[in-house]
């Protein structure tokens, strides 16, 4: 180590994002008494969430800020620091792992990554504005109950759009799907399976998106046609934060999602890895859950390491 790595002792567990499965973690390994660092770049996507109603034990909904809020409140409690910072590279030494973040280095005997993902965006003006204000979504399964027999636009590839373009169906007649270009297109038994039920299929590339009047979105086509929207789901994927774990040579399955054994343990002696990262249901709930076994599964390891 160089005389600057060594001015900094070894924690129990470096936690790598700050959202809800970050801090959950979090509190978990402080309760258990054990040494943290959390660090967060400040990137959650529970940020954007301007209400929940399906997350347990808030009956009337929870904003992801007023969440997130809690949480930190619920970490500090138990004396969880949490720096500000990016982690620029993970590296292992024998057990250890080096952490430099943003030139500091930091020595943790074992890591959990709660990096997340990060959608992919169509150009949409103020898209932060549009995903905070409620009319452009980004998870039928958190809140397609709140477009209940609203006018939805689907912004997704064929492939994936399908699925999604029948789920949504689920929750309102007024479903027009936007089938992105340059994609393999919708074979017979699938336009078949939309037009039962009831789904308007639109292939003319959309030109612009705007907001208007009264919270709602105008598409703008290519041809020249205009359309406009209570809700926008751009369901065109998103690509999971794994720079830090394949840099360790981490396996991943045919999406680049981290693959993780029960107790969410990586393929990488000491690595975890819990929420959206890994193969699984992206939901804060199961994140939350993943990042409860983790730390127990690392605080089990650790028992006879008495910090």
């Amino acid at each position: 180590m160089t005389s600057k790595q060594a001015q900094y002792h070894a924690v129990d567990c470096l936690i790598v994002g700050a959202g809800p499965v970050g801090l959950t973690a979090a509190i978990y390994l402080a309760r258990y008494r054990r040494q943290v660092l959390l660090v967060d770049a400040g990137q959650s996507r529970a940020e954007l969430i301007p209400i929940t109603h399906n997350y347990p034990g808030f009956p009337q909904g929870v904003s992801g800020a007023e969440l997130l809020t809690r949480l930190r409140k619920q970490a500090e409690r138990y004396n969880v620091h949490i720096r500000r910072a990016s982690v620029k590279s993970l590296t292992k030494r024998g057990n250890d792992f080096i952490a430099n973040i943003d030139d500091d280095y930091v020595v943790a005997l074992t890591v959990i990554l709660a990096t997340g993902v990060v959608d992919k965006h169509p150009d949409i003006p103020n898209l932060r504005e549009a995903t905070i204000g409620g009319y452009v979504r980004w998870c039928p399964i958190c809140d397609g109950y709140d477009v209940i027999d609203q006018d939805v636009a689907l912004l997704a590839s064929a492939k994936e759009g399908f699925r999604h373009a029948l789920f949504l169906r689920t929750y309102t007649r007024q479903l027009t799907f936007f089938v992105q270009p340059g994609d393999t297109g919708l074979d017979n038994d699938e336009r078949l399976r939309i037009a039962q039920a009831g789904i308007r299929i639109i292939e003319d590339p959309i030109a612009h998106i705007r907001k208007i009047k009264g919270h709602r979105l105008s598409l703008r086509l290519a041809s020249g046609g205009e359309l406009s929207f209570d809700t926008l789901y751009p369901m065109l994927g998103c690509n999971s934060r794994t720079e830090l774990a394949k840099s360790l040579s981490v396996n991943v399955d045919s999406k680049g999602e981290l693959l993780v054994d029960t107790n969410q343990r990586t393929s990488v002696h000491g690595l975890y890895a819990a929420g959206d990262v890994v193969n699984a249901l992206n939901q804060m709930s199961v994140g939350v859950a993943h990042a409860a076994t983790a730390a127990t599964a690392i605080h089990n390891t650790l028992k006879d390491n008495y910090r």
